[in-house]
């Protein structure tokens, strides 16, 4: 059985990762009515991905016999003073997230769950793709701040994050 600190500590996540989605969906929101289709897809794209992560958390708590409260999300941001702020507040939202989730790894481990320390390895390297990700659009955004639209011929062509193997 998970413990109760780890339950409380998972179900607090299950919130942050639909908060994340949902601030997704406002940054795609923004960069659509910008007329940026690419980033718009990337962000909408993002949030599907926050969801499933959230969903994925619920049904382990499912599987485990437990009850999820899901609580609700505040409002996300939704205005931004140019094209690269979104990005900046997604990399920073992305490393908060690497911070909880070593936490809930840390949980698990003091309170000899393995099953959900097992659980929590596969969003620790979910995260080193997203910050990854976030951190390379932030880098293009960056250079490409005079001419933004460079940035969507970026995402065109390429995924942020993405390494050969």
């Amino acid at each position: 059985m998970a413990s109760e600190r780890f339950v409380a500590a998972l179900t607090d996540q299950i919130g942050r990762e639909f908060a994340a989605a949902h601030q997704y969906v406002a940054i795609g929101n923004y960069y659509a009515a910008e007329t940026y289709p690419q980033l718009s897809a990337f962000f909408y794209s993002q949030a599907e991905e926050e969801r499933e992560h959230a969903m994925k958390m619920v049904n382990y708590l499912i599987d485990r016999g437990i009850q999820p409260d899901i609580g609700g999300v505040d409002a996300p941001k939704g205005g931004f003073g140019d094209h690269v702020e979104p990005i900046r507040l997604a990399l920073e939202q992305e490393r908060q997230v690497t911070v909880k989730i070593s936490e809930l790894f840390e949980i698990a481990r003091e309170t000899r769950d393995y099953t959900s320390e097992q659980f929590m390895t596969w969003f620790l390297d979910e995260q080193v793709e997203e910050e990854a990700a976030m951190g390379d659009l932030l880098a293009v955004a960056e250079r490409t701040v005079s001419v933004p639209m460079l940035l969507e011929e970026y995402l065109a062509r390429d995924k942020p994050g993405a390494r050969p193997e």
